[in-house]
């Protein structure tokens, strides 16, 4: 008997995920629970074990294809049992006397090279089918998958979906540079702009349809950089931790984000988002809202600047921080005050 394994529902909001890797083959036998496929969604990678024991019969969708939820992915059995089976539409078996990867095949069929004609001892490589075409020169390509394709369609809908407004402010951090010890600045910024959200709750909502939802948790959302790409995972309730305990959880989120171990569950949830790029973010950048929050708090370069207090030019630890904003939903004054608060919170710290 034959069973069909569709892509699953993995998890809130979530309506399609990218074939990442298949980490079987057809003609492979398999146990139950042994990993499948490696699935990417726009929040997490994860790997999905084979719900049945078997032998793989088909694969039907290919490495870097973006596949609804509910779609047969792969069939595990004996085919014949099935009704009504089809030879798979985007792949062909692993045992096809052409080898090429799902990405060279593609590519072959956007060019309009035939496969077959390049066939030899070994795999079909990208060069050889840009030869073929007659494109072997413009430098190297590299197709648009995985995280990297996650951020894109992410962003691609935050810049033409959201009505965005930046304001931005001075911050001398002069005070806290000489009391953070060994701690960095962002866990200061996180609990600073966690409890300016308790003052200005038009920040901490979501846009959805037609209703402006006001939230009452607020879970920051850190903005991080990896090898693979951003990811935003959540440290939550940030407005009940001390600094110390929120400096301990970023750093235990960066650690899984760099070994790309991240559970889904640690990039659900954010009510808003910080973004700290620190010395490689240039003078000032605006980040992009992240949708479907309405407003992302920027912390750009500290460095020491001439700064005019009482009259007198001082070197004083500067840096800009900005607020970008939904103005569907957020006004300018409201994120000016906003942000004056957070300022305010980074300045104000006991010495």
């Amino acid at each position: 008997m034959a069973y069909e394994f569709r892509m699953p529902d993995l998890g809130e909001g979530v309506a399609e995920g990218e074939i990442v890797r298949w980490l079987v083959a057809p003609g492979q036998e398999v146990a139950e629970d042994d990993l499948l496929v490696e699935i990417q969604t726009d929040k997490a990678t994860v790997e999905i074990p084979s719900p049945a024991a078997g032998v793989v019969s088909r694969i039907l969708a290919e490495e870097g294809s973006v596949v609804p939820v509910g779609d047969l992915l792969v069939v595990i059995g004996a085919e014949d049992a099935l009704p009504g089976n089809t030879p798979p539409a985007v792949t062909e078996p692993a045992q096809s006397r052409v080898q090429a990867t799902p990405a060279v095949r593609r590519l072959a069929a956007e060019l309009g090279v035939d496969l077959a004609a390049l066939a030899g001892d070994g795999p079909v490589t990208e060069a050889a089918v840009r030869a073929a075409a007659g494109g072997a020169g413009g430098g190297r390509r590299e197709p648009l998958r995985g995280v990297r394709r996650a951020i894109a369609e992410h962003l691609s809908r935050s810049h033409r979906e959201v009505p965005a407004v930046t304001v931005v402010e001075e911050c001398d951090f002069t005070q806290l540079s000489a009391r953070r010890g060994e701690l960095s600045y962002l866990p200061f910024v996180l609990q600073a702009t966690a409890t300016a959200l308790g003052r200005h709750r038009a920040l901490n909502a979501r846009l959805e349809r037609d209703e402006i939802v006001y939230l009452d948790d607020v879970h920051l959302g850190v903005a991080m950089q990896t090898e693979a790409g951003l990811v935003v995972p959540v440290v939550r309730d940030a407005a009940a931790k001390p600094v110390e305990q929120l400096a301990a959880e970023v750093a235990e989120l960066g650690a899984a984000a760099t070994a790309g171990t991240l559970a889904p569950e640690q990039l659900r949830g954010s009510t808003f988002t910080v973004s700290s790029a620190g010395r490689l973010g240039g003078l000032f950048a605006t980040p992009l809202v992240n949708h479907p929050e309405v407003a992302i708090l920027g912390l750009h370069r500290i460095a020491p600047r001439p700064a005019v207090i009482d009259g007198a030019i001082l070197v004083r630890e500067i840096g800009l921080v900005s607020c970008t904003f939904d103005h569907r939903v957020v006004d300018g004054a409201v994120a000016s005050a906003f942000l004056l608060d957070v300022i305010a919170g980074l300045e104000g710290q006991d010495a």
